[in-house]
């Protein structure tokens, strides 16, 4: 089991205090992608403790199924939740939407854009570069990838996408490393390794 690098920060952690909170990435209009846009999940509620207010996002992943963090839980009608993989940080859930965006595997070096929800909820966008690819012991599947960009709270469980507008990932948190952020983020393989491995567990 992959265990998360030290001083790792999810996203969520750190609360949305309005007139205090700094949004990462910059703004966004749009989502340049239309299958992405199409499949893209804006996610608003309260943090864990309820005190302040939260944002994350999602991502429509096969017609009325979607994905996020375990971590955005709080930001979700439980009632929709198909069930979580803990230790991966990842939750399946039902939606309306129908959408089935084009995957394509990270690679090391390339250019990618991840999409997110700033402080006051408006759409985010961060660009960065593939750092590693990181693989679990006797894994198949890739565990997580890093890329270093400007994504932040309110990024959790947002969309990583390729210079051709495929998604490659989810991201789930971060560390800063003096003055570099590194974003973490699922590889679409082990997004699906886990959703299989979650549809197998007897109800």
């Amino acid at each position: 089991m992959t265990r998360f690098p030290s001083r790792f920060a999810l996203f969520l952690i750190l609360p949305v205090v309005s007139g205090c909170a700094v949004s990462s990435g910059t703004p966004a209009t749009v989502i340049a992608q239309p299958q992405i846009a199409a499949a893209y999940l804006p996610l608003h509620g309260r943090t864990h403790l309820g005190l302040d207010s939260a944002d994350g996002a999602a991502v429509v992943i096969a017609p009325g199924l979607a994905v996020t963090n375990a971590h955005n839980a709080n930001l979700l009608d439980s009632r929709d939740v198909i069930g979580t993989r803990q230790d991966y940080d990842l939750l399946f859930f039902r939606t309306p939407r129908s959408a089935l965006p084009q995957t394509a595997l990270p690679v090391m070096g390339e250019a990618v854009t991840a999409y997110g929800q700033g402080a006051d909820a408006d759409l985010r966008v961060a660009h960065g570069t593939v750092r590693e690819i990181k693989l679990c012991p006797g894994c198949i599947e890739p565990a997580w990838f890093t890329f270093a960009g400007d994504a932040g709270p309110g990024f959790s469980g947002g969309p990583v996408l390729d210079g051709a507008g495929r998604l490659i990932g989810i991201t789930f948190g971060y560390k800063d490393q003096g003055s570099e952020r590194l974003i973490y983020a699922y590889d679409m393989s082990r997004v699906r390794a886990e959703l299989s491995a979650l549809q197998k567990v007897p109800n």
